[in-house]
């Protein structure tokens, strides 16, 4: 499988310098793939940030679509709100990958969107059953609940996979998490999930609103980084601002994240719109695996976090100066607002996860 998906990668790199020829509208701007590096010989100081105006959307790699958003629609209360079917050579270049057709279900829930694409060809690899929480291809979204007793109870209904032994309510000593309760599961796909409930002084003023709904909306989505100042400065140049900062550690986070030895270091990240990012690096246990060089955006370890630009062009050249590694081709202007973008582009952070930048 994975020598294929190499070969797949030849191909397509090959197959999009024809499509430059012959497809002007593909905007190119370099087909090597690169890694952000620290010690980048343009200094980041020279390089202004991009202006993110929005963590627009979340989304994920499902392997069935109308399964997923049963699930997401009955358990979670999620509303869908656009189911589209996309193929062509510009979706091969966006997404990294030869011969797509995508199936993209967009679903709300309070102000925020969750984006699910089922690949109907090609189809990629699960999850890795091993999975835990300390592994850098780690994301999960995190679901606010008005009631986390009745949310737990609720989701034992449809017997859900459990990664967290129980909710977990964050002890006092952890002052900027405190009373914070907290519980990790599986979807249908093995992704992480997470609800999560905010005592008054913590959180969105949102959350506190009276409500009678049990699910409110995403607070933020939350990835496996393995060196925190790399990832600020990754995410810095994006323009995202540092928003909160704790060190969680005790028996209550690792029964949370079933982690034997967990202590965290967590940074949050936030937009002027939209849910927050979330950066979990692991201080202890060691042994977090990296990300998969070879993963696709057609495996179902694969999430997209969507993220507004006002001028695509320029946040892709900006990148590029800083050796950022593209998954698409370069700029990809599309035939249609079918996604509902025209003109974005995928590259990966520092541990791989992969940011859809869109212009608006």
């Amino acid at each position: 499988m994975r020598i294929r998906k190499s070969l797949l990668k030849s191909l397509l790199i090959a197959g999009v310098t024809i499509v430059m020829i012959t497809h002007p509208f593909i905007n190119l701007i370099d087909l090597t793939p690169r890694r952000w590096q620290i010690g980048a010989m343009v200094n980041a100081q020279e390089i202004p940030s991009i202006a993110v105006e929005a963590v627009e959307s979340i989304g994920m790699t499902v392997s069935d679509m109308d399964r997923a958003v049963e699930f997401y629609s009955q358990v979670l209360s999620f509303e869908q709100i656009s189911d589209v079917e996309v193929l062509g050579r510009e979706y091969e270049a966006l997404q990294g990958l030869f011969g797509v057709r995508m199936r993209v279900v967009r679903l709300r829930l309070g102000a925020e969107t969750l984006t699910l694409t089922e690949y109907l060809t090609p189809q990629g690899d699960a999850i890795p059953a091993d999975s835990r929480s300390n592994d850098l291809w780690f994301q999960h979204v995190a679901i606010v609940v008005s009631d986390m007793d009745r949310a737990y109870q609720h989701l034992r209904q449809y017997d859900i996979q459990h990664v967290s032994t129980a909710p977990q309510q964050l002890p006092a000593y952890l002052e900027a998490a405190a009373g914070i309760k907290a519980f990790y599961f599986h979807d249908p796909d093995g992704h992480n999930l997470e609800l999560i409930h905010f005592p008054p002084d913590k959180g969105n003023p949102r959350w506190q609103r009276p409500t009678r709904e049990l699910f409110l909306g995403i607070d933020h989505t939350a990835i496996g980084v393995s060196d925190t100042d790399t990832s600020l400065r990754f995410y810095q140049l994006l323009g995202l601002e540092l928003a909160g900062e704790s060190e969680n550690y005790g028996t209550e986070q690792e029964h949370l994240n079933n982690v034997f030895g967990a202590r965290l270091q967590i940074s949050g990240l936030r937009a002027a719109i939209g849910p927050g990012i979330e950066l979990l690096d692991y201080l202890t246990p060691a042994g977090g695996r990296p990300y998969p060089p070879d993963a696709a955006a057609n495996d179902l370890l694969h999430w997209e976090t969507t993220l507004a630009v006002s001028d695509a062009a320029s946040a892709a050249q900006r990148l590029q100066l800083r050796d950022v590694q593209f998954v698409s081709s370069g700029l990809v202007e599309l035939p249609d607002e079918a996604l509902g973008f025209r003109r974005g582009f995928l590259v990966r952070d520092p541990d791989g996860h992969v940011l859809r930048i869109v212009e608006r």
